[in-house]
């Protein structure tokens, strides 16, 4: 959490170049509330609260300031001094920075890394975007079987300061396949001269690089776990994902799934509304503005379709606005819940007539509420509203309620299979739960409207 009354002191140290002071200030918070204060600061004034701390607090600091704040500080540092950061941070944070620098200064910098370092940026950094390789670290704490309990905890004091974390450790063979891990807690309360292979717990769960963001997060999630290991064919680690990297590609797919359910491009990286461009917001939203609007144009030829209808019973355009919202409310609701269950794995696409039954159901609770809701709203709101001869408030009450109710049934039908269709053809269900559902929805609930009116009246 910020702490609004340190940005003012770093300040006034820095005027009064009271460095030492400033070091003991800083050391005392948390390097998220520094890199929180500090991108309040002028670059230049960054640089100096950062050159006045032991490098290992500088690396914790810059690896929480935003990407943007990364970036302009990297441009503008020292690169050597920027080498020597990068190779104390955690390495999924370095080269996050380092990938999304420019190519220019991300040629300058590499070179300038140790080897083990530069090397590491890259491995990773090749990884497929969304995999479970781009977010894993590759400091993770290994341990022979051999070992006994106090020879594996002298082992770990020493790769402590080295590691993400040292609460498991993972026991590897002679060529680094895993074949078990343990934690802290079982080396001390194990003998001391216990073997790691007699304490160690050799049913591992683990994931490949290939593996899915998601499917990583689903194992964490359901297994309460702290780390999970990562291993290539051969059954070598490569890799830990941690919990945080787990919260951070949950965070991601969920903005991605908000974006698309808004008809909106997901954003690239780390992108924030406030420091993205306007014309970024134009370009990742008129795409599917100007596909959508084309799309409706559709609900416009339906309704010039049916001209001769409302020409001659103009009280049913007062009620089109009602059966569409109705369709779409419904339709979203269903599709929320459908994609929501599949995201989580509740369902597949395997049992899509289950689904599809379900959602039928309700949409048949419901159409039986909203259609009586219908059929007394249009003799409240249009009583005393003059009709042509032949026709009564209560005959048109009728329709309309007819109408929304299979609209109301055929939108949650809708809604719950758009997403389970999109999922079949392996596409994401969530570009298609509101977008697509909405235009879809609308098209078709004027049909059903008009064709129920004029079946119904005789138009």
């Amino acid at each position: 959490m910020r702490n609004p009354l340190l940005t003012p002191e770093i300040r006034e140290m820095l005027a009064a170049n009271n460095l030492d002071a400033l070091s003991s200030l800083v050391a005392e918070a948390h390097a998220r509330t520094v890199a929180d204060c500090i991108s309040d600061l002028d670059p230049d004034e960054r640089w100096r609260v950062l050159a006045a701390l032991p490098l290992e607090s500088r690396a914790a600091i810059v690896a929480e300031l935003e990407p943007d704040v990364q970036d302009e500080l990297v441009e503008r540092a020292d690169r050597r001094e920027v080498a020597a950061v990068l190779e104390r941070m955690a390495p999924d944070d370095r080269a996050d920075l380092v990938g999304r620098l420019n190519e220019r200064v991300r040629e300058e910098l590499l070179p300038l890394l140790n080897k083990a370092a530069r090397e590491d940026v890259r491995r990773l950094l090749a990884q497929v975007p969304g995999t479970v390789g781009a977010i894993m670290n590759t400091d993770f704490a290994a341990l022979r079987p051999d070992m006994t309990a106090a020879a594996a905890i002298a082992e770990l004091r020493v790769q402590a300061p080295r590691k993400e974390t040292i609460y498991y450790a993972y026991v590897v063979d002679d060529v680094g396949r895993l074949i078990g891990f343990v934690s802290l807690k079982d080396l001390i309360l194990a003998s001391p001269q216990a073997r790691v292979s007699d304490v160690m717990h050799g049913d591992v769960l683990r994931v490949t690089a290939d593996d899915t963001e998601e499917a990583a997060a689903k194992i964490v999630q359901e297994y309460d776990l702290l780390a999970l290991p990562v291993v290539d064919a051969e059954r070598r680690i490569v890799g830990i994902v941690t919990h945080d990297d787990v919260a951070d590609a949950i965070r991601r797919e969920v903005t991605e799934d908000f974006a698309r359910l808004g008809a909106v491009s997901p954003p690239k990286g780390d992108e924030e509304y406030m420091t993205t461009s306007a014309w970024r917001h134009f370009n990742r939203r008129v795409y599917w503005i100007v596909g959508l609007a084309a799309a409706g144009l559709i609900s416009g030829m339906v309704i010039h379709g049916f001209e001769d209808a409302l020409t001659s019973l103009v009280i049913l355009a007062f009620y089109m606005p009602m059966v569409a919202d109705t369709g779409g409310n419904v339709g979203s609701q269903a599709a929320t819940v459908v994609v929501r269950a599949l995201a989580v794995g509740e369902i597949s696409a395997g049992n899509w007539w289950r689904v599809v039954l379900k959602e039928a159901t309700v949409g048949l609770l419901l159409c039986t509420l909203l259609g009586a809701l219908a059929f007394v709203k249009v003799l409240f709101l249009s009583q005393g509203t003059e009709l042509p001869s032949g026709f009564t408030l209560i005959q048109i009450a009728w329709v309309i309620s007819i109408a929304l109710s299979i609209q109301t049934v055929t939108s949650t039908i809708v809604g719950a299979g758009l997403p389970i269709l999109a999922r079949s053809l392996r596409l994401d269900p969530a570009v298609v739960s509101t977008p697509a559902l909405t235009t879809i929805v609308d098209i078709t609930g004027l049909l059903i409207y008009f064709t129920t009116a004029r079946a119904l009246l005789h138009l």
